[in-house]
């Protein structure tokens, strides 16, 4: 309802591009389009053993109606705004040169309004614990570290039952969700790239809602000797994410289930060779909904990242 001729080793952003337009359809519990954000940025990608901690924060407005590939009529929608803040905690440790974890711990203030039965614009605010991610990564395929799998669940940690809020946009899927991913990064001189992919699954279902499956890629490049300098690194993403329909009693799945890609802009900054700010801007390249379903015309995101 809502919602270049190159070396080997650079032939896998190609490959990952590819996948984008191959990769089969199919959303997650928040249809809302949430978990763009999810995939990370390359400061994650592990280089070392030891400590990693991130704070990260993102927002999105989703204000305008959409159906299929364009914008439609606000009156073919009962939800008029879906305003969400994302605040969230993040800490890695490499055991070794191997193996590893990620955990992810998200605060979400959301407020949300719709049109009732009645006629009436009623609107509600919830601010609250979102659902947890831990994954196992393993980065010893390579002998650089470039090249991670990950192994890992979302937890239903986040609440599933707020009043005025209807089951798709709580903050909470209330399932227990599997993951899967890896990353790949590559340096070409000067510059360098990355290409991450993250797929979801839930393995159960709560209270007549499941969630459908997603695959979210993000594919980036980055120019390294800005100024002759490493302290600014502009980035170039594209970003994408793969939605299904929602399935159960409470689910809407004539109104959920979505691909969207994004243009990133982006730019690290790296104080020291232990704190860095990363900020981007996510620009919607292509949309298509299935139904009606809110929409947000650009995405911000924004963390600050510590190495010990």
């Amino acid at each position: 309802m809502y919602f270049t001729i190159l070396k080997r080793s650079a032939w896998l952003p190609a490959v990952v591009l590819i996948m984008l337009f191959t990769v089969p359809s199919s959303g997650i519990a928040c249809a809302c389009g949430c978990n763009v954000f999810t995939v990370g940025n390359k400061w994650m990608m592990a280089t070392s053993p030891g400590w990693r901690f991130s704070f990260q924060y993102s927002f999105m407005n989703q204000n305008t109606n959409w159906n299929g590939s364009g914008q439609a009529p606000a009156d073919s929608n009962a939800d008029k705004e879906i305003r969400t803040s994302f605040y969230t905690l993040g800490a890695q440790y490499m055991v070794n040169r191997e193996w590893g974890f990620t955990l992810k711990a998200p605060l979400w203030d959301r407020y949300f309004s719709t049109i009732d039965d009645d006629g009436s614009l009623m609107s509600a605010a919830h601010f609250s614990f979102g659902d947890m991610r831990v994954l196992g990564m393993y980065s010893g395929i390579s002998e650089d570290m470039s090249i991670s799998l990950s192994l890992g669940v979302k937890l239903p940690t986040g609440s599933t039952n707020q009043p005025g809020f209807d089951r798709d946009t709580q903050i909470g899927s209330g399932t227990t969700d599997l993951l899967l991913g890896g990353y790949r990064m590559g340096q070409e001189s000067s510059w360098g790239w990355y290409a991450q992919a993250m797929w979801q699954h839930a393995l159960n279902t709560k209270d007549g809602y499941r969630p459908g499956d997603s695959f979210d890629v993000d594919l980036g490049f980055h120019y390294d000797k800005l100024a002759n300098s490493l302290v600014i690194i502009p980035i170039i993403q594209v970003v994408a994410s793969f939605r299904g329909a929602d399935s159960g009693a409470l689910a809407e799945p004539d109104e959920t289930g979505y691909q969207r890609i994004y243009v990133v802009p982006t730019i690290e900054v790296n104080l020291n060779r232990n704190i860095q700010i990363y900020t981007d801007i996510r620009l919607p390249f292509l949309t298509n909904v299935t139904g009606n379903q809110l929409v947000a015309p650009l995405l911000l995101n924004a963390s600050v990242n510590l190495k010990i």
